[in-house]
């Protein structure tokens, strides 16, 4: 009879196991598709941009995001992020009034932040020039910028209510489309008005991005909400913030600590320098942020359900951590190996001073796979004061690297700067993660993650010490067993009934 109660037992969890490998791939195939399609619509934005603005024009465009993000970052106060874990429970728990409260609050708190962060931007436009061009000429065009954070904070409501529900087709929908138009928009501001119309153009993406979320969250159908008095909205609304606080810290820091590097870059090497890092940002992350961008869409929600219940946590944070160590390890690995022609596809040859740093950043993308998952450990059990903790560290830690690397290296230091800091964050969140939840890497992740590092490591080094011949080489061959590897381990992960019929095939020959 023990016996086979344990062969019950021992069936449940694998069953669980596949059923939650079928949700990451899932989610991850919907949201890494959408993504790979914001990349397609992107990189032709991204293109033209970098064709009509040059290295300068491109890094002011970098530095006026950094800006409306930061803005952003201050007034939102982490609605967005708290929202999807409010509306989370409430699904959760089944009550649909409860439900509908959560998100009368949500909405009406987004827009009343909206407008206090577009009138701290206009009040605040000239001391922000000064501080980040060394005059107000560009007070103006700060002051604009309010329109555009507005819209993007009211957005992130809508966007909270999508995710919160698992809407995860709807949101992906929502990112193409809102990319699409969005470039339709803005590539013949920046035409007609160059320099000049930047911040129109970011204002116009924005607005596009607003229109598109709204148009599909007005689609979810939902109880009516109970008549709410003044009183009754305002404690939904304190309990809304003093959840989102942490998240706002750390936003704010992510996106402070971003805008602190690319101030340390224009005053060390100028502001071409800071459009080369721009570009070496945004490819370094580029592939990454498919399984990073699928992680917080779906994977944070379910996270959430289950966060009572340590074990099953971890084994979610390890399921989740071996796909995405297993997607993203190859992308890394293609990244390092062909920089020189990304660069060369998405910017102009101009740019191509950014390789170093984009390596450097690519290293430090793949130990942000390693250390999210743990992390979400911290935000899903509501540990404030931890998660704010660590985010601190990681930023000092950061901006400090940056600081010291950039006056050593130059460009390529931001690039290091960035990879060190999180080495710093993955040994830090494992220790936290261990001794408050218990978290064990499983035998399966150790493996896979030595795998990989030792990989990049390899690839990384070659294109340090060998001829560029040699050392793309050394790439390809480490693409192509990595890719290899990552490939059989999905097949043995994913159910059969989801691969198609030649890959299941392939599977039972394998087998």
């Amino acid at each position: 009879m023990t016996a086979e109660l344990s062969s019950v037992a021992a069936r449940a969890t694998l069953h669980a196991k596949r059923t939650t490998y079928q949700d990451i791939l899932r989610s991850t195939m919907i949201i890494g598709g959408a993504s790979a399609l914001n990349v397609a619509i992107g990189m032709v934005r991204t293109k033209v941009m970098a064709v009509l603005l040059g290295p300068a024009g491109f890094g002011l465009m970098g530095v006026y995001t950094s800006i409306a993000d930061l803005a952003r970052s201050v007034a939102e106060m982490g609605i967005n992020s708290s929202g999807v874990r409010q509306i989370a429970e409430a699904v959760g728990s089944g009550d649909a009034n409860r439900i509908a409260r959560t998100i009368y609050v949500l909405r009406r708190t987004a827009i009343g932040l909206g407008i206090i962060s577009a009138l701290l931007l206009v009040l605040f436009a000239r001391p922000i020039s000064n501080l980040t061009f060394g005059t107000d000429a560009h007070a103006g065009a700060v002051a604009l910028l309010s329109m555009a954070t507005f819209v993007r904070l009211v957005s992130d409501g809508q966007g909270a209510l999508l995710q919160g529900m698992r809407r995860i087709a709807d949101l992906a929908r929502v990112g193409v489309l809102g990319a699409l138009f969005g470039t339709a928009a803005s590539i013949p501001i920046v035409y007609y008005l160059r320099e000049d119309g930047v911040v129109p153009a970011l204002v116009a993406i924005a607005a596009v991005s607003g229109l598109t979320s709204w148009w599909y969250t007005r689609k979810v159908r939902l109880t009516p909400c109970a008549a709410m008095t003044a009183k009754q909205v305002t404690q939904e609304a304190s309990s809304l913030l003093k959840l989102g606080f942490a998240f706002m810290a750390s936003g704010l820091l992510a996106t402070g600590a971003a805008y602190v590097v690319r101030l340390i870059v224009i005053r060390q090497s100028g502001l071409e320098a800071a459009g080369l890092y721009q570009a070496a940002w945004a490819l370094g992350g580029l592939y990454v942020g498919f399984i990073l961008q699928a992680m917080g869409t779906d994977f944070y929600p379910r996270l959430v359900g289950v966060i009572t219940d340590a074990p099953h946590a971890n084994r979610l944070v390890n399921e989740q951590a071996q796909v995405s160590l297993l997607l993203a390890g190859p992308g890394v690995i293609a990244t390092l190996t062909f920089a020189s022609l990304v660069i060369a596809l998405f910017y102009t040859r101009e740019f191509v001073a950014a390789i170093g740093a984009l390596r450097w950043i690519c290293l430090g993308m793949a130990l942000r796979v390693i250390s999210w998952p743990m992390g979400y450990i911290l935000v899903a059990k509501n540990w404030r004061l931890l998660f704010m903790a660590t985010e601190v560290a990681w930023t000092v830690v950061n901006i400090g690297l940056s600081w010291a690397c950039i006056r050593s290296f130059g460009l390529t230091g931001a690039g290091v700067a960035f990879a060190g800091s999180y080495v710093f964050h993955c040994v830090m969140v494992y220790c936290l993660v261990r001794r408050a939840n218990g978290f064990r890497w499983t035998p399966a992740n150790r493996l896979t993650g030595l795998l990989f590092i030792c990989a990049i490591g390899t690839v990384f080094c070659a294109f340090e010490t060998l001829p560029p011949l040699w050392a793309t080489a050394v790439g390809v061959v480490a693409l192509t067993a990595g890719s290899a590897y990552s490939m059989w381990m999905l097949l043995v992960l994913v159910p059969p009934d989801l691969l198609p019929r030649p890959i299941r095939r392939l599977r039972g020959n394998m087998q």
